[in-house]
This record gives structure tokens, sequence and C-alpha cells, in this order.
């Protein structure tokens, strides 16, 4: 049985990836310091370790004989990492280089890391491709453009195979709703739950590229095993289609208070083009039927 470890298996993209490495086979190891993520969400049959991903030699232990490592593990959000860019930096960055460097000394065989479009800031031109240049708007997407810096590096310079995937709103079953830094699907959903109105940040003209779960947790899976990566890639993983805030109200329905706008890009939309040629992946789920598959998990 091959082995293979989730950092921040715990939260709700890493506890998606874990079940579905248990379910074609994988012996499965998840580590997580429970600080974001829940114990409750670490699916039956993968292993728990509740360890700090900056704690290079346990983590290293981990590693030992994994084919792969998914570093998900993160301080996630624009906004807090804007409150807390200390803080942030020190997990998501330092973090990063701690894994990449576990997995070096542990042999492993690659490391799928999971990237942020929120590293594409406020572009000239959509969709969003990955050659264009990082220019990231707030802390978030620096770290996460560094951690992409320190993959291509540690393959360029260590021989370690890497690939990051940079993720566009990721949504699905398992969102957390609660909290200052909740997602904002999940968050509109409780409040049409409750029967209050939909807060949006800005005019709601903003537009972003939700991506569901399931096709997430494809990719990953895909860059595990394809052998046309492993060098360092960035791949954008999003629907390629993108919708404004004020569209996903509607699909949520009921009224809308708006707040002032964050610092964060106006609009994303990924290019998927890469995604298509180097892993055979495109999206299946829209985000109508994502909505409506989730919209009962909420009590709407």
């Amino acid at each position: 049985m091959k082995k293979a470890v989730v950092t921040g298996g715990a939260g709700f993209i890493g506890a998606h990836i874990a079940r579905a490495l248990i379910d074609v086979g994988y012996e499965t190891h998840v580590v997580d310091d429970l600080s974001d993520g829940k114990r409750d969400r670490v699916p039956e049959g993968a292993t728990l370790h509740v360890l700090d991903v900056r704690n290079t030699s346990g983590i290293k232990e981990i590693f030992e004989g994994a084919a792969a490592v998914f570093h998900e593990a993160a301080l996630p959000r624009v906004p807090f990492s804007i409150d807390h860019p200390q803080e942030a930096h020190d997990v998501n960055v330092n973090g990063t280089l701690s894994v990449l460097l576990a997995a070096k000394e542990a042999g492993v065989s690659r490391v799928i890391y999971a990237a942020s479009s929120s590293a594409y800031g406020e572009q000239a031109t959509l969709p969003l491709s990955e050659d264009m240049p990082a220019l990231p708007v707030n802390p978030y997407g620096l770290h996460k453009y560094i951690g992409e810096c320190y993959a291509r590096m540690f393959s360029e310079l260590y021989g370690l195979e890497t690939v990051s995937l940079r993720y566009f709103n990721v949504y699905g079953s398992g969102m957390d709703p609660e909290g200052a830094y909740a997602l904002a699907i999940p968050k509109l959903l409780q409040l049409r739950a409750k029967g209050v109105p939909l807060t949006i940040t800005g005019d709601g003209t903003q537009t972003r590229d939700f991506t569901h779960i399931r096709d997430v947790i494809r990719a990953n899976l895909l860059a595990m095993e394809s052998p046309r990566v492993g060098k360092g890639e960035v791949i954008n993983i999003g629907s390629g289609r993108n919708v404004s805030m004020n569209y996903l109200a509607e699909l949520i329905g009921g009224e809308r208070v708006y707040i002032p706008a964050r610092v964060e890009a106006h609009d994303t939309l990924a290019d998927i083009t890469r995604a298509k040629e180097l892993l055979d992946w495109e999206p299946e789920v829209t985000l109508e039927d994502g909505i409506m598959g989730i919209r009962g998990e909420y009590g709407v």
C-alpha cells in the first residue's frame, strides 16, 4: 500500500483530499495542529498527527516512505492576513519551507502544493494565465506566491518533484460558516437560513471563479500521478467561468446589505488551458448545481 500525507488534513480541502486518498487505497496520514482544522473532519481510516508543520524534524518522520505529500496547511483567508500579517507569514511561508525541507530529507516522491489565485492580484486582462506576472495585493497572495517559488526552487536545486495548483475560490460540502474569516458561500448560506440579509462586500460587481471541491480533489489526484508534471509547474484549478457576488446572492436568495470593500482583486477568471494539457483535467460541476447540492447542508 502506497503512503500519502496531507498537511492541513483536518481542514476543508485537506480532509476531502485525505478521504479521496483512502478511497483509492493509500495509507493516509494527516498532519494538522488543529488551530483552524477540526478533529472530526479527519476521515475514518486516516492517521492524525497533531503537529505544527513548522516542526521540520517531526514532520520528516511522518513523511518517511511517502509517495506524495499534499501541502494544504495554511492560515487562510485574505482578511486574516491583512489583520495578522506576521502570524500569517510565519505559518504560510516558513511552514511551506519546512514541508519542502522535510520532504526532501525524507525522500518523498512528489509534493503537491496548494497555491492560490490571489497571487495574481489585480491584472489588466482576463482570463488569468500562469504566464502572467504575480502581482499580489495582500499578504496572503504574497505568501502563497512565495510558496510556489520555493516549490519550483526545490525541484531545480534538489530534484524534489513539486507541482503548485492555484485554487480559485473552492467551495462545497463541509465548509465552515462560522467566524470572522469564513468563506463567502457558507456564510451567505447561513445568513439565508437565518432569514437575515446577505452581507456583500463592496457593490457586489466583483467577480470570482468558484470551483467545486470535487473538481479540486480530482485535480490533486491527477497532479500526484501525472508524468507530465513535477518540475515546479504552476497550474490554475478553476471553473473557467466567473460570476459576480450579486449573481451568487441571487442564486442563494434573500435580501442583501452592502459593506465597504476590502483589499483584494476585483475580478478573477481562470485560464485552464494548462490544466487540460498537463493533467487532462477540466471542471465538471457548475456553480448552479454545486450550490443546489449543498443548500440543505446549511438549512436553506
